[in-house]
């Protein structure tokens, strides 16, 4: 009987992702622990069909973990989950910024909180189902978090913000695979019940609340009031009905125009409560401040460094130059090329190559 490569802790949602991160750790000799953390509903609502802590989804994680024969437990994480995510998401929608829910979930819950987990249990590893790769890089002494195989699942973006000591103890098994079609077929010849699964489509607390717009009325019903439209002189050419309701970019919700041409929202002043649109060109930027910076593949930033930059998930990279502030947690990136829309709140994220070389916060 071949030896145990140790422990892994295994966040499980009850989709096919996770699932079958879990059976192939089993399957490469660890000993596995799967575990799903409840972050949302309440004992009373709960319901058949509620998204990724639903009763529901409990009994996939069951039935998946009979079928590879592992342990499975459910921890109760609503706590923590409004303290670190829910919060911070209102506080920063209160400022008129624009956040990513998802990158903070990982940094906090996942790779700390249900770290603390992993411990407790005894567990060397956590690991998730998220499409990535980790490699040690000997030359200089530090883990390094890589983009995943498949191009079109790579969320090396939402993961960006783990120090080096969580990339130590992570594993994403998944993230060697193609694509999720690749995954589904493993899924399928493992006999896993959830092969066939839908995909979440949203983060998972808006998906729960329903809407995350009704959620940030309930918490901050003051960035729901009415406030003035100003184009960038700072005359006043209309009224919002509340900052939380538009981002950097946005057209919708506007519906104005300057000569004949659509404006968008420039950038929201909260302290005035108060829209600044302009013209698509006007969005353009060549430069982002970002602070609260979680260095990977580098230990800081000490000379100006050249990298592919994104400030969104979904966008391509851009050819950029860090430039160091005196602070190794703040940045000046500088873009080769007028980025769109650059939105503080959203994070930052470099890369050299597939590596992560590191990710903040835009201020």
């Amino acid at each position: 009987m071949s030896k145990s490569k140790g422990t892994v802790l295994v966040a499980m949602s009850g989709g096919v992702d996770s699932s079958v991160a879990a059976a192939l750790l089993k399957k490469r000799g660890y000993n596995v622990i799967g575990m799903m953390m409840k972050i949302w509903q309440d004992s009373e609502a709960e319901s058949q069909h509620g998204g990724c802590c639903s009763l529901e989804a409990w009994g996939d994680v069951r039935r998946v973990a009979r079928q590879i024969d592992i342990p499975c437990h459910i921890v109760d994480f609503r706590e923590q989950f409004m303290e670190s995510v829910v919060a911070d998401f209102v506080s920063e929608y209160r400022k008129g910024r624009t956040p990513n829910p998802c990158v903070r979930c990982n940094q906090y819950l996942k790779f700390k909180d249900l770290m603390k987990k992993a411990d407790e249990l005894g567990c060397d590893y956590l690991a998730t189902g998220h499409y990535a790769r980790i490699r040690f890089n000997h030359r200089t002494n530090r883990w390094n978090l890589w983009q995943s195989l498949s191009d079109k699942k790579d969320q090396s973006y939402a993961l960006s913000m783990l120090d080096q000591y969580q990339l130590s103890r992570a594993k994403f098994p998944i993230g060697e695979l193609s694509s999720k079609d690749e995954t589904r077929k493993l899924a399928a010849e493992m006999g896993l019940p959830v092969a066939r699964k839908a995909d979440s489509q949203e983060f998972c607390f808006a998906e729960q609340a329903g809407d995350y717009i009704q959620l940030i009325k309930n918490i901050a019903p003051e960035v729901f009031v009415e406030g003035p439209i100003l184009d960038t002189s700072g005359k006043e050419i209309g009224r919002h009905e509340g900052i939380a309701l538009y981002t950097v970019g946005q057209r919708r919700r506007i519906r104005l125009n300057r000569d004949g041409q659509p404006l968008y929202v420039i950038s929201i002043d909260s302290i005035n409560n108060a829209v600044i649109v302009g013209s698509n060109e006007e969005l353009n930027r060549c430069e982002a401040n970002v602070s609260s910076v979680c260095w990977g593949a580098i230990d800081n930033l000490k000379n100006p460094l050249e990298v592919q930059a994104k400030i969104r998930y979904n966008m391509h990279v851009s050819p950029a130059t860090l430039l160091p502030t005196g602070d190794e947690l703040r940045v000046t990136v500088k873009f080769k090329n007028p980025v769109r829309a650059i939105s503080p709140g959203q994070t930052a994220v470099f890369y050299q190559g597939q590596s992560v070389v590191g990710g903040g916060i835009i201020d």
